[in-house]
């Protein structure tokens, strides 16, 4: 993929003066969940004033904290985008992870005050928007997007600091009919190692000032050149569903898929029932309406998979359409 260095944003929409850009920052990313699974919202002043951090068990010094992830991200977003509206984080968080201080080590847990309990989540995920960043595919309003994910239970806490820790992190648009989250590798980190927070703003700086936007929406327009007809989705449909059991060696031959039986029931329900990405009248189903029914089943998915699948969900879609542009062969259509 190009990867040419590409900051001018696509379209400008809305005034971006001081007032106007001090009122907006004040909004959260977005009004409603961008993942789903097994999460629940919170704010970046809870998780830094509430929220413990960490520790190696080797020599008891602390891990990079969530809050610093999101915090450092933002930070790097303002400082490459100085003239855009940067909204404040959406956060999702999961798998709580429950203490309490020495003291109260002996009490009933309902008798536990409040100051008594601890608590950090395992696994975390935010976005970041720039809504003066956007564009439409096919009538759907895209805003750029910046996120990562962390999830602790991927770091060896066992060991001391200096070791790996892990992170995800992309850039991509965020579709905002759905809050479909639409990003593709050449946007993404998915398997971040580091070992310091100079790295990690490294990595995230890179990754943002690497990333072609307009490359990114043209194929993500393409899709909407190409449709599948209701036999053609049932045949794509039966196949991904005996994908998870063909042989390894049989797999290797076939573009991967990562979303299992729930995501797909959830694909058919929605392939006659969503009121944006269902079937046309003529019960076609072009492939950026098939694209946003996986991006959609992905907020089912935890957090620690969530950037594996939604960048999946492109590649997957995007074979699709090569074997339809070139009428090449394509497994799931065979």
């Amino acid at each position: 993929m190009d990867t040419t260095l590409n900051l001018v944003p696509v379209q400008h929409r809305g005034s971006t003066n001081e007032n106007q850009f001090s009122r907006d920052t004040e909004r959260v990313s977005t009004d409603k969940p961008f993942i789903q699974a097994n999460t629940i919202e919170c704010s970046l002043e809870e998780i830094k004033s509430q929220h413990l951090i960490p520790v190696y068990t080797k020599d008891n010094e602390r891990l990079i904290s969530c809050a610093e992830f999101i915090e450092t991200t933002h930070a790097i977003v303002s400082e490459i985008y100085p003239a855009e509206t940067i909204l404040k984080p959406s956060i999702r968080l999961s798998h709580p992870i429950k203490g309490r201080v020495p003291d109260a080590k002996d009490k009933p847990a309902n008798q536990l005050e409040e100051w008594e309990r601890t608590i950090f989540y395992e696994r975390m995920a935010f976005v970041i928007e720039i809504p003066t960043i956007n564009d439409e595919v096919d009538g759907n309003h895209l805003s750029l997007t910046i996120g990562g994910v962390k999830a602790y239970n991927q770091d060896n806490l066992s060991n001391r600091k200096g070791s790996d820790e892990h992170f995800k992190i992309f850039i991509g648009f965020h579709n905002k009919v759905c809050l479909n989250l639409c990003v593709w590798s050449d946007g993404a980190m998915m398997d971040l190692k580091v070992s310091s927070i100079g790295q990690l703003q490294a990595c995230i700086r890179s990754l943002i000032q690497n990333y072609n936007q307009q490359h990114h929406l043209f194929h993500l327009k393409q899709l909407c050149e190409y449709s599948l007809t209701e036999q053609q989705f049932a045949q794509l449909v039966g196949r991904t569903r005996m994908y998870q059991f063909l042989p390894h060696a049989m797999k290797r031959e076939i573009p991967q898929l990562l979303f299992g039986d729930n995501q797909m029931r959830s694909i058919v329900r929605d392939f006659y029932n969503d009121d944006s990405f269902c079937k046309m009248e003529d019960g076609t189903l072009n492939l950026w309406r098939l694209y946003n029914l996986f991006t959609n089943a992905n907020k089912s998915t935890y957090i620690d998979q969530f950037v594996e699948r939604g960048v999946n969900a492109f590649s997957f879609a995007y074979n699709i359409k090569s074997a339809l542009q070139h009428q090449t062969f394509n497994w799931y259509l065979s």
